[in-house]
């Protein structure tokens, strides 16, 4: 590490670098040291909330997150049907036809949900599950 030792204003002298370890030139002809950091009481409380702060948060995230899951021995059941996707279709108008008083974007929902699908996109052919309460 360096220090830059520099005239005041308005002289012109040559600024130099100098390791703290040797000391700085002060006017007066006395030489600085570098002293080592020390930390107040409160400094020192900073610093312990500061590095405490993660792991507190991460505690709590994980206290306040695990109750979502709970395993149980009983399966879940869902009746369905299958339906056969023709060239053409799409979700919505399958869903129009199978529940037309229903909202068609509730039985999109319920169909993708229960067929996994990552989109909304239909193929020629596919066969998907159905919930039975709109299978009539």
């Amino acid at each position: 590490m360096s220090a830059i030792a520099a005239a005041p204003v308005g002289t012109r002298r040559a600024v130099s670098a100098v390791p703290i370890s040797e000391g700085v030139r002060a006017p007066g002809g006395r030489t600085v040291v570098g002293t080592r950091l020390t930390l107040t009481r409160r400094g020192r409380v900073v610093l312990a909330v500061l590095a405490a702060a993660p792991l507190v948060t991460g505690l709590a995230v994980g206290a306040l997150g695990s109750e979502g899951a709970v395993a149980s021995s009983t399966a879940a059941t869902t009746e369905f049907t299958t339906v056969t996707v023709d060239g053409g279709d799409t979700l919505w108008q399958l869903a129009a036809e199978l529940a037309p008083t229903a909202d068609p974007r509730d039985v999109i929902s319920d169909i993708v949900r229960l067929n996994g699908l990552s989109t909304s996109e239909v193929q020629p052919g596919q066969q998907l599950a159905v919930p039975a309460r709109y299978a009539g």
